[in-house]
């Protein structure tokens, strides 16, 4: 069990690092400057833990998330998921790890060579990705520890040769330093992304007759988060030892390398985000193509992969601002249900059966998200605490949900199992 766990982290920790993983954190090393402690805790809430709780909650339900969004009632039972996985899917994440790669390693703007470059990458993903039940394999045992070694060498090299000083924040990080952070970790969608990745994760162990899946896919879950802050801590200092004014995160570590290793440096730096876009792009075509396998059986695993790959390689090959214009709306509309669908299913089983609870906290996410995405309906909600940093759904749903869960106390539930109906029980024994 030990080897198949410590194999599956480094799966999950490559799916979930992706490249804004990689180019978040030194920029806001950089812009957080002498405040980078609070900003740095905030992005690894969001970040990290939040990711972690996801995974948690996705075996707590049962096998994926159409298990946890049922409890949402039909229409978002049905909606969510499909949602979800199309968002971190062939909408956006999966995309834009192939427009990211082709931005850095050629930054030229040609559709033709985009268009080359983008098929090979897919391609490539595609056929790591052929066999569900070898992801694991071939991400925890080879191109993980591969993406960490070259990670490793270039925040040791940097803190060594690298002499700079922290500076002032910037306007952002000077006013809100831990608000900045978190919302930093929140753009990363690793929480979306973590209820998609829960079936790959599930499926690995089963794979690999582990009989303890539910204890097994928990401890995966904080070690691949384990890794993810170490890394993170490592990036965001590189912000913190660099002179010089950067537009991104991409510019900043592309010159660390530079000055680190030479010319050279520039090649390992290619490599590592490249790599980090391509263990991210195979765990998305995998983990949504296991999904609509399981949601459409008669469409087999094979047939929504090749789908997945080649509607991704169309959306990259127009270009990376044309992914985000397509991503942000997206992203807003369905993160605060997916959080508020996360904290709801870990609550559950330390106080009693919740039926209003879910409804009323995960429709008022709905609704209020809704009004936040729209612009005519945004004036309507830009009272609420927190709007201005995206996460004023926060107290609304905080208030339907205790609405609900003084609903649910009346009613006299009894209190929940960790296993919520029989089939979780089955899918995690």
């Amino acid at each position: 069990m030990k080897k198949a766990v410590l194999i599956t982290s480094l799966m999950l920790f490559s799916m979930f690092f992706g490249a804004g993983n990689l180019i978040f954190p030194p920029m806001l090393g950089l812009s957080a400057g002498t405040n980078y402690l609070p900003a740095i805790l905030g992005f690894l809430t969001t970040g990290v833990l939040l990711p972690v709780l996801g995974i948690i909650a996705v075996v707590v339900s049962g096998e994926n998330v159409k298990d946890m969004a049922g409890r949402g009632g039909k229409i978002f039972g049905i909606f969510f998921p499909i949602a979800a996985y199309l968002s971190i899917g062939a909408f956006y994440a999966l995309p834009r790890t192939g427009a990211v790669s082709y931005a850095t390693a050629v930054g030229v703007d040609n559709a033709f060579y985009s268009g080359i470059f983008n098929f090979i990458f897919f391609a490539v993903a595609l056929a790591l990705s052929w066999n569900p039940n070898g992801i694991s394999d071939k991400l925890g045992k080879w191109l993980t520890p591969l993406l960490l070694l070259l990670i490793v060498v270039l925040v040791a090299l940097s803190m060594l040769k690298l002499h700079g000083t922290p500076g002032a924040p910037n306007e952002v990080y000077a006013a809100q330093p831990a608000g900045a952070g978190l919302l930093e970790g929140y753009m990363t969608m690793d929480t979306i992304a973590a209820l998609a990745f829960g079936i790959v994760v599930i499926s690995a162990f089963k794979y690999q007759k582990v009989q303890k899946v539910r204890t097994a896919t928990v401890l995966s879950a904080f070690i691949a988060g384990g890794l993810l802050a170490a890394v993170y801590l490592g990036l965001g200092q590189i912000g913190q030892v660099i002179e010089g004014d950067f537009a991104n995160g991409t510019e900043i570590l592309n010159t660390a390398a530079l000055i680190t290793m030479g010319e050279p440096g520039r090649i390992i730096f290619v490599a590592i985000l490249i790599l980090a876009c391509m263990t991210t792009a195979v765990g998305l075509i995998g983990a949504t193509s296991e999904f609509f396998n399981s949601l459409l059986p008669g469409i087999n695993y094979h047939t929504w992969a090749v789908i997945f790959a080649l509607v991704s390689f169309g959306v990259a090959t127009t270009g990376l601002e044309t992914v985000l214009a397509i991503a942000a709306p997206v992203i807003g509309f369905i993160y605060p249900a997916a959080i508020t669908l996360v904290f709801l299913t870990l609550i559950e089983p330390l106080l009693f059966r919740f039926k209003w609870t879910f409804l009323f906290g995960i429709w008022v996410s709905v609704i209020w998200a809704l009004f936040m995405t729209v612009p005519a309906l945004t004036p309507y909600v830009e009272w609420a605490p927190l709007h201005s940093m995206s996460l004023g759904w926060i107290v609304p749903v905080l208030l339907a949900s205790v609405i609900g869960m003084v609903l649910d106390g009346k009613n006299g539930n009894k209190k929940s199992s960790p296993r919520v109906g029989k089939k979780a029980t089955v899918a995690v024994s």
